[in-house]
């Protein structure tokens, strides 16, 4: 298994509990592959250097995981159509 940081944004228009389900839903997609979340860290809300589809800001979620080499690239897919997404960044440790 390797391990894995991964910084996502999620739109700053969600709702908490929208915001939560997103954040459990992310844990889980690591969880039910057989992986371990080390670390979870809510950021919180900051603001955009640029806009990103027209939104000046968004809500930071860093999380510190141990994976197999491919769940990164399927979890990029998933995150990718989920409602609220902005960005993510995958970074092999």
């Amino acid at each position: 298994m390797n391990k894995y940081e991964l910084m996502y944004i999620i739109d700053a228009s969600a709702t908490d509990e929208e915001r939560e389900a997103f954040i459990d839903k992310v844990q889980n997609m690591v969880l039910k592959a057989g992986g371990t979340v080390d670390t979870l860290d809510k950021i919180g809300l900051k603001k955009f250097a640029y806009p990103i589809n027209y939104k000046n800001e968004g809500y930071y979620v860093l999380m510190n995981f141990q994976a197999e080499p491919s769940l990164p690239n399927e979890m990029e897919s998933k995150m990718a159509i989920m409602d609220h997404f902005v960005r993510s960044l995958f970074i092999k440790k």
